[in-house]
């Protein structure tokens, strides 16, 4: 290990950091000054395995910025290290279409493996990275060729560790002994407002290892101290995952601010010449010296060389097992909407029933499904039969036993489809997606095909009463950007939800199931129902005579849009409208087709409050919803109670014709 030259990177990658965050006075310089003797060991010393050429390495070991504020600790070093991050995009830092935006986002950045900024997602997006690493060796490792051997870093500092969505992750990790998982935890005992002292007492090392941790406290300022903590974490297979607890100083390099809560943020860079100046650095801003450059094209030379040997053999294990390399490329079937089994006509059953039914299909389907709940499996029904349980005893099992941790699992489960090699679905009842919000949010800005299956999706949940019965949730859910909620009907349009997930490869999907039986719409077919899932709405019921009026419904309530229509007689469509967001993204002459502009006459109907319908109904047309919570009764009696039955939906429709 060459010290001398890894102290003149990180000076140079403090320079670096100083220089953007002063050049458009925004940013955080405290985390990328004090660990930049990280960032060196582990770009620059072998403490990462990576390839800058081939920064998709399927075997490479994953980096995860946990306090993504710090987002120059990672630009610098990606730089440096010789990722396609140009000097240019550098100095672009937080600008408009730059690369190198406020928090690393995944997809903008090459070599940024996870979207973070809200503390504690990027150590749950690690144990999910270290999860799918530990599946992966375990599904296509063969006595004969080793293809996945990687490790999982995340480096956080005391805001992560004090989110509840970080302990739960940590807790998981532990119980499930992923030994190649190793966080680095930024200890510089300060936070945004005040020294850490004045919010926390925790005895950290204590608190990793009673959860299950292997955990060790270093100078993060020496650089052979950082060095064999790292190499040791690397080659230690002992059951538990690492912390590698680094006592840092915050801000380091700028004295006015260093190690106070004034170096957390942009405060030190009005000091940026002076400081620039005791650092040893020259004039020049953005500065990156010959032999620092030098020395990272030879760490580069030495990974490209890593890499073609990885090649190679894994190229020879393709050969040799091309099931699993098949497999492993993860095609889906271009046929699985119709390869899911017809249910009887008349099926009468909840949809979180028909949707097991269905993920038994589906899972056979899609190998590298895999589906995760919150200590829920026997109510939301997503277990996958014969695939066996995920845990230190069999890493290759498909059911991932979360615990009641749904925010942690939320989190998790996006580190599994960040890693793209496995599907990644979890459930819980609807009313607690609120406690996995953050997850969902994060993997819609991250386009990440993640699959929430939330059951009792309604006041029909009945004698548990309003604390779960999530009247607001679908509606809540609905207004984040990017993430596909459905809401199906019957048992086929469930089929069809389930196949619109999984074939969705640019973000999230939520399904949102019945507790309650609900009956079977088989006026239209089996394919009208799938089909018009994936589209995101149909006709159910096409009006006899002159249109008059829209009944549109969703989930449990399109039942009583059809028992209404039929007390109506005729000139009534009933749309089924399963997800405004696929329906949305239909062509204007579908969506005109469905919806006429010509009859304003509608209304809709939904267990749940009617914020989200006004852009359907419009200001002429009604509702028949529940603005208001639950009560604590049978099912039934709820909702007649509240007004969810075809006679009240009738008499509401008839004051439009």
């Amino acid at each position: 290990m060459q010290i001398d030259i890894l102290s003149q990177a990180a000076t140079q990658a403090r320079g670096l950091a100083i220089d953007a965050i002063h050049a458009c006075s925004s940013g955080h310089l405290g985390l990328p000054l004090g660990c930049a003797d990280i960032g060196a060991v582990l770009y620059g010393a072998g403490g990462l395995r990576y390839n800058p050429a081939a920064p998709q390495w399927l075997n490479r070991d994953r980096f995860v910025l946990s306090g993504g504020h710090g987002s120059m600790f990672l630009y610098s070093w990606l730089h440096i290290s010789g990722y396609h991050l140009s000097l240019e995009e550098v100095k672009n830092f937080r600008q408009l279409g730059s690369e190198t935006p406020g928090h690393p986002e995944f997809g903008d950045t090459v070599g940024v493996e996870a979207t973070t900024g809200p503390l504690g997602q990027g150590i749950g997006n690690a144990v999910g990275f270290a999860l799918s690493g530990k599946r992966a060796a375990a599904k296509f490792n063969t006595a004969d060729h080793t293809i996945f051997d990687q490790h999982i870093f995340a480096l956080h500092g005391d805001g992560c560790l004090q989110e509840g969505v970080a302990k739960e992750c940590i807790a998981f990790a532990g119980h499930n002994k992923l030994d190649n998982l190793i966080l680095i935890y930024d200890s510089n005992d300060v936070t945004l407002d005040a020294m850490a002292d004045q919010t926390q007492s925790e005895d950290a090392q204590a608190y990793f290892t009673s959860q299950g941790w292997d955990a060790v406290t270093i100078d993060g300022h020496d650089y052979t101290a950082i060095n064999d903590a790292v190499t040791k974490a690397k080659a230690n297979d002992n059951g538990q995952p690492k912390v590698i607890i680094a006592k840092t100083t915050i801000g380091k390099g700028i004295p006015e601010v260093e190690g106070t809560a004034a170096g957390h943020g942009e405060g030190g860079a009005k000091f940026a010449e002076a400081a620039r100046k005791g650092l040893g650095l020259p004039e020049e801003t953005f500065y990156v010296s010959d032999e620092v450059r030098a020395h990272f094209a030879d760490v580069a030379k030495a990974s490209a060389a890593e890499y073609q040997a990885w090649e190679n053999n894994f190229a020879a294990w393709s050969t040799a097992n091309p099931k699993l390399a098949a497999e492993l490329k993860g095609d889906l079937p271009a046929d699985l909407i119709s390869s899911i089994p017809e249910f009887d006509a008349g099926t009468h059953a909840a949809t979180r029933a028909s949707g097991g039914t269905v993920m038994q299909s589906v899972a056979q389907s899609v190998p590298s499904l895999v589906s995760g709940s919150a200590d829920l499996y026997g109510s939301t029904k997503n277990y996958i039969k014969d695939g066996g349980d995920f845990g230190p005893d069999n890493f290759g099992g498909r059911n991932i036993w979360f615990g009641i941790r749904e925010h942690g699992m939320g989190a998790i489960c996006n580190g599994i489809a960040y890693d793209g090699i496995f599907k990644a679905s979890g459930a819980t009842f609807l009313v607690f997606a609120d406690y996995m919000r953050g997850s969902i949010r994060l993997a819609s800005l991250a386009k990440l095909p993640v699959s929430y299956i939330f059951t009792h999706d309604s006041v029909g949940v009945g004698e548990d009463g309003p604390t779960h019965q999530p009247v607001e949730t679908v509606s809540g859910l609905r207004v984040i950007p990017n993430l596909d909620v459905i809401r199906p009907a019957d048992a086929e349009e469930t089929a069809g939800a389930f196949a619109a997930a999984m074939l969705r490869e640019d973000g999230p999907t939520a399904l949102i199931l019945t507790r309650q039986n609900v009956p079977a719409q088989d006026s239209s077919s089996v394919s009208e129902r799938r089909q018009g899932v994936l589209k995101g709405g149909y006709i159910a019921k096409k009006e006899s005579g002159d249109l008059k009026l829209i009944l549109l419904a969703t989930g449990s309530e399109l039942q009583h849009a059809m028992g209404a229509a039929e007390l109506l007689g005729d000139g009534i469509r009933v749309v089924s409208l399963p997800c405004f967001e696929r329906f949305e993204r239909q062509n204007a002459d579908y969506i005109e087709s469905v919806l006429p502009n010509t009859c304003t006459a509608r209304v809709a109907v939904e267990a749940g409050v009617s914020s989200t319908w006004g852009k359907y109904v419009g200001l002429t047309g009604k509702t028949v919803c529940i603005d208001r919570f639950g009560i604590s009764a049978p099912g039934d009696t709820v909702m007649t109670e509240l007004g969810m039955t075809a006679d009240n939906v009738a008499q509401v429709a008839k004051t439009l014709i």
